[in-house]
């Protein structure tokens, strides 16, 4: 038993008999109550569904200004079979969400091993305000002088620069390489790629973390452009696809992948030399 307030009423009801009706923020969201109602879901066994508590269903049904994130706005249309515009007005039809996806893809690259060369470097030496490289080791990179030359530059044109790579310890990184039929030597590849990355720490705004974290793409994004790069199960980075992605209005492809990168960043540990891999404090 659970008590509701649904304006300046209130009930002590069972929450999978009750989808309320109404409230005092304005007029309340019927498509959205209407659509659970038609699915014969709870609010309990939606608010389940998409990992979130029954509260929070009832304020998108009473508080219509309180949107959820575009995230639970997709899963909520999923299992209630409705559009997520129809259930929001205000957003956009799938038609134009895959528009606009369209318009962000640059060019699809079957292999990372086909992506020219000169690519990569160009890419980053626009950059002004975001230089971000998220991999496993990205070892291939480390050998490439010329990106070695535009990190410099960028450095000192006073750009952030960060480097995420997996940890040599972790277990992603142990799978990872039990995936790609190449066992410890996975591990080997970050230490060696940190060795080579040796002369970047001492540069000024160039940051390393170590992430624990299982990758299904290594992304490479310069300010609105990005290269992310596929994981296949049994294959090695460089014959997976590479998606060469910018950011364009309303659309949602890039942010998707941007937003990944900063969760990795986020839970990374920092690094302060390529031998620091137990992080600072340990």
């Amino acid at each position: 038993m659970r008590t509701y307030e649904w304006g300046t009423t209130f009930a002590t009801v069972k929450p999978s008999q009750v989808v309320p009706v109404g409230g005092e923020y304005g007029v309340a969201n019927e498509r959205l109550r209407g659509a659970i109602t038609e699915s014969g879901l709870s609010l309990d066994q939606v608010a389940e569904a998409l990992g979130i508590s029954a509260k929070t269903v009832e304020r998108w049904i009473n508080e219509p200004k309180r949107q959820p994130y575009r995230r639970f706005k997709y899963a909520a249309a999923s299992l209630l079979r409705c559009e997520m515009s129809y259930l929001w007005p205000d957003e956009r039809t799938s038609a134009e969400v895959i528009e606009a996806g369209n318009a962000e893809l640059v060019r699809l690259y079957p292999h990372r091993s086909v992506v020219p060369n000169h690519l990569w470097p160009q890419l980053y030496a626009q950059a002004s305000r975001h230089f971000d490289v998220l991999v496993y080791s990205g070892f291939w990179l480390t050998e490439d002088a010329a990106f070695h030359q535009v990190v410099k530059e960028r450095s000192a044109a006073g750009v952030r620069i960060r480097f995420m790579l997996g940890d040599p310890e972790s277990a992603a990184v142990a799978v990872r390489g039990e995936d790609e039929g190449i066992g410890s030597a996975m591990a080997g590849k970050i230490r060696n790629a940190l060795v080579n990355y040796a002369p970047l720490f001492r540069l000024p705004g160039v940051e390393f973390r170590l992430h624990s974290s299982t990758l299904y793409n290594s992304i490479y994004r310069a300010d609105d452009e990005m290269l992310a790069n596929g994981h296949l199960y049994g294959v090695g980075a460089y014959m997976a696809p590479v998606l060469h992605i910018q950011r364009v209005p309303g659309g949602e492809l890039f942010d998707a992948y941007a937003e990944s990168a900063e969760r990795v960043w986020e839970t990374a540990r920092p690094i302060s030399s390529p031998t620091d891999l137990r992080g600072p404090g340990a």
